[in-house]
């Protein structure tokens, strides 16, 4: 029998050259074929090996309310929750049996902490649905395990990462502590801690049986009128444009008939792409070799917690009186030719690949070393290019909704996911706030790029354990939507953020340039890594929970801004056209805000959805119809020019496609993102630097706040704006792409005797902060409603004029806010970035959302929601509140009391 460590010394001593193969081949390919399936960390899958049967195992139905496609952990969960929402006319096919295609072999294990409020709290569902909801429906014991987990630091960063979610665990109550190595030693008397900084001990922690669990959920929604069919594979997806040119889904064929259906949800994991294919949908994710080994016996190791020690990238999880040695590593192999007839298969494990994990489980376990390997379980699984699932309603046909891309993490992720993609379905948007799930983060150019899809999963996969500093940027997919003034930025010293695919600046660095390399997938696959890189080195200093070294750099570009004048550019801000015969009438549903002012006029708005949650904050500029030279399209009847921000435009687009579409208006809406650049100049020398430039009056009583007008500036038609992210006096530029270098080489020409100076998003970030900007998806999200987040003001209330979401505010409002959003300030200058707790009077009332150090008052900030723990409406008295600071574990007071926003 092998041991761990023999089986070590002896892949250590077989690795061969790759002689013979192109690098594509060695980057991506495996020489490793399918296998008969070996023993997993369960006592049996749901094969049935004694029936071979062909052909469904139920009839079909001819019509279904929604079918979803695929029997793995996501599709099994939700068919449970579509049937316990109401929709008995469910039904579930699976090509195979249920679990055969990844769930079968997963490891299921269930961590609570997440550095994400909404990933806690869909995490601890799957808990609850798996270790209490299932066996009072059923009686049937759905193979939960509750053994603990630990979390191993061997660095102080790496302890003031899990301090941080120990925090965040406070606001939902979940049972946590740090230890020291001697306790960790008590609890864990197998592990070696000579090297250890600490530990982080979940005692609620545990594992998921997916048989177990699968079986007990198609039990429960069968019992409430759901459909689950095996052995029916999918043949295609019938999709028709509507009488308005819409694409949506009719009907889902199979070899042995067809399902009439409006919803078709695809569940079906590493096989997701092909079913999107089916659809004309792009489903962005790959299919890598995942694995783990199970051990002999070991003795004294029952009952101990599971593992995660992310330094050594790996993981050990309790498996009896044995364990299961698992992680992530640098060089994974890619899964290219992915097979419809692969069934609880797995591939031969390549050692030379999986051989990193042994070292890093052998030190911390130390009787690993002796310990004899019983099987090897490699199978395949889906990634994506930010490691998080892809859910939602595809933006390229209605009713094709996305539940695959989890990760290695479906079974843990389960529970949540599907009671929230059942609610997506019902009622057309989730509970929580997915937006970090929904497939419509990613710009439709990203998605059906295969360069960036495997780079970015790569990466993605690679760092899974990585810490998660605040400050960190990819290196993989870049450099794949530049704005007109990449280039003239990057020579002076941009330091590129990445952002929908854009390069925005962050800040900028004072020694030189610092471009971004073709991605060199860590020196994996025989890559040759770059070595010396100024970007790589800048990214690497910010990987910390204090300042950053470039604190100051920052510092000075805010107070340039603050006290003379400075120039950002936005241009990766989406910019469209809402125009057509209702286009204002469009616009009345859509923004919260009154636009329907005279042209010339702009206005800060939101867009809500039936909740009243605020799925965007814009601004919304009324147009005339005008030629070519006025910079907008030629349209008839009305016209609106909308600007969003960059990182959320398809979200945007995909919102008001949505509601045009369903409330079938007669307009338009036209995307000239890449067709504008946005030059932004701020600060109180604004007005004298533009008004040199620009041949209109500046003052304020020709050119007021919140107006635009068309422009000459150094000859070149621009529309300029009266407007501010920063809260000092500023103007927005949006300019022709081809005008864009030579309006801002002008700027920066009338600026230089004034002390003009390039910033970044960094700044932006900083100086809004300060005047209570709000930031959509930090302060403001989906499942937040402007009278939560102090933005009652962008709510035509006192109108007569109906919008989305209104009814649902006007009942928030005459019952009370439950929660609201406060900012408060830190005396002592410690950084905060966002999770912390927020105590008041001994007790846990919320969690910060957004923080950043405010350089015009010298004072970290921070903004939080804060709710009554007695479940009324929430008022503001003159108490203290505190933000829970995860350096020292103390209490840090707010400098200033809570304002009522």
């Amino acid at each position: 029998m092998a041991h761990l460590s023999s089986t070590f010394r002896m892949a250590a001593s077989l690795q061969m050259p790759a002689a013979g193969r192109s690098l594509c081949q060695r980057c991506f390919s495996s020489a490793t074929a399918q296998t008969t399936e070996k023993s997993v960390p369960y006592h049996k899958t749901l094969k049935d090996e004694s029936s071979q049967a062909q052909g469904p195992t139920k009839p079909l139905p001819k019509v279904a309310d929604v079918v979803v496609v695929g029997g793995g952990s996501l599709g099994c969960q939700t068919i449970y929750h579509l049937a316990k929402m109401g929709v008995a006319n469910a039904v579930l096919l699976e090509r195979d049996r249920l679990t055969s295609g990844t769930t079968w072999h997963t490891a299921g294990l269930l961590w609570q902490l997440r550095p994400s409020d909404m990933e806690v709290e869909l995490l601890a569902h799957t808990r609850n649905v798996v270790s209490r909801d299932l066996e009072e429906e059923t009686g049937l014991h759905t193979g939960w395990i509750q053994n603990g987990g630990l979390f191993i630091a061997s660095s102080k960063q790496r302890l003031d990462e899990y301090k941080r979610l120990m925090s965040l665990g406070k606001v939902y109550g979940i049972e946590s502590y740090i230890l020291s190595p001697a306790e960790t030693k008590d609890l864990y008397p197998l592990m070696n801690v000579d090297d250890l900084y600490g530990t982080l001990y979940v005692p609620k922690d545990g594992t998921v049986d997916p048989a177990g669990t699968c079986t007990t959920l198609t039990r429960a929604a069968t019992a409430r009128g759901a459909l689950v069919i095996e052995n029916c594979p999918v043949t295609g997806i019938r999709v028709r444009a509507d009488d308005f040119g819409v694409q949506r889904v009719t009907a889902v064929e199979t070899s042995y008939g067809t399902i009439q259906t409006p919803c078709v949800v695809n569940c079906a994991g590493v096989w997701a792409r092909a079913l999107g294919q089916m659809a004309g949908v792009s489903v962005p994710l790959v299919a890598m070799h995942h694995a783990y080994v199970v051990t002999e016996r070991i003795e004294g190791i029952q009952n101990m917690p599971n593992v995660r020690d992310h330094d050594a990238s790996v993981y050990l999880r309790l498996q009896g009186d044995a364990l299961s040695v698992g992680g992530y590593e640098s060089n994974p192999i890619f899964w290219e030719e992915v097979s419809d007839k692969f069934t609880f298969g797995l591939f031969d494990l390549d050692w030379d690949v999986f051989m990193q994990h042994i070292e890093g489980a052998i030190n911390r376990v130390p009787a690993l070393e002796k310990t004899g390997i019983k099987s090897t379980v490699c199978g395949p699984e889906s990634f994506t290019a930010d490691h998080k699932p892809l859910m939602g309603e595809a933006p390229e046909v209605r009713g094709f909704f996305l539940g695959c891309g989890f990760n290695s993490a479906g079974m843990m992720l389960g529970g949540g996911c599907g009671k929230e993609l059942a609610h997506w379905i019902i009622h057309g948007r989730p509970e929580k706030d997915m937006y970090s799930y929904d497939i419509r983060r990613f710009h439709h150019s990203l998605t059906n790029n295969n360069r960036w899809i495997r780079e970015r999963s790569h990466e993605s996969y690679a760092k899974n354990y990585s810490v998660v500093f605040p400050y960190d940027e990819p290196l993989a997919g870049r450099n794949m939507r530049k704005d007109p003034l990449h280039e003239e930025l990057l020579q002076q010293g941009c330091v590129f953020q990445e952002r929908h695919g854009w390069e925005r600046p962050g800040w900028f660095n004072t020694r030189g340039a610092a471009p971004i390399l073709d991605y060199d997938y860590y020196g994996a696959y025989d890559q040759k890594p770059h070595g010396a890189c100024v970007y790589n080195q800048l990214l690497g200093d910010e990987y910390t929970f204090d300042f950053p070294p470039h604190h100051n750099t920052i510092k000075k570009e805010c107070l340039t801004c603050r006290n003379a004048v400075a120039v950002f550019d936005m241009s990766y801000f989406g910019k469209f056209y809402l125009v057509g015969p209702e286009a204002s009438k469009a616009a009345d549903w859509l923004f919260t805000a009154d636009v329907s002012k005279s042209p010339g006029s702009t206005v800060y708005t939101c867009m809500l959805n039936k909740r009243g949650g605020v799925e965007s904050d814009l601004t919304v500029s009324r147009i005339s119809p005008g030629s070519p030279a006025s910079l907008a399209p030629a349209f008839e009847g009305d016209g609106y020019y909308l600007a969003v921000g960059g990182a959320v435009a398809q979200h945007n687009w995909s919102h008001i496609m949505t509601v045009l579409q369903d409330m079938k208006f007669k307009c338009k809406l036209l995307d000239c993102s890449e067709e504008l650049g946005m030059i932004s100049i701020q600060g109180p020398l604004s007005r004298t630097v533009l008004q040199e430039l620009l041949d209109t009056d500046l003052s304020n009583e020709a050119f007021p706040f919140s107006s635009h007008k068309l422009a000459k500036a150094d000859g070149c038609t621009v529309r300029a704006m009266r407007l501010s992210f920063v809260g000092e006096m500023g103007w927005e530029l949006h300019v022709p792409k081809r005008d864009c270098v030579r309006v801002y080489q002008a700027v920066m020409k009338a600026g230089a005797r004034h002390g003009i100076a390039n910033a970044g998003y960094r700044a932006i970030d900083s100086l809004s902060i300060e005047k209570g900007y709000r930031h959509w998806h930090a302060d403001l999200r989906p499942d937040d409603t402007p009278l939560e987040a102090g933005l009652a003001f962008t709510c035509k209330l006192k109108s007569g004029i109906h919008f989305l979401g209104r009814e649902a505010l006007e009942a928030q409002k005459a019952t009370g806010v439950s929660r609201r959003l406060v900012c408060f300030t830190v005396e002592e200058k410690v950084p905060l970035f966002g999770l912390e707790a927020i105590w008041r009077n001994g007790q846990v009332v919320g969690h910060i959302r957004r923080a950043d150090f405010g350089f015009a008052i010298n004072k970290t900030i921070a903004y939080g929601y804060i709710r009554n723990v007695d479940g009324g409406p929430v008022c503001l008295p003159n108490q203290v509140l505190f933000a829970w600071h995860w350096q020292d574990g103390m209490q840090q007071g707010a400098g200033e009391e809570a304002m009522n926003q």
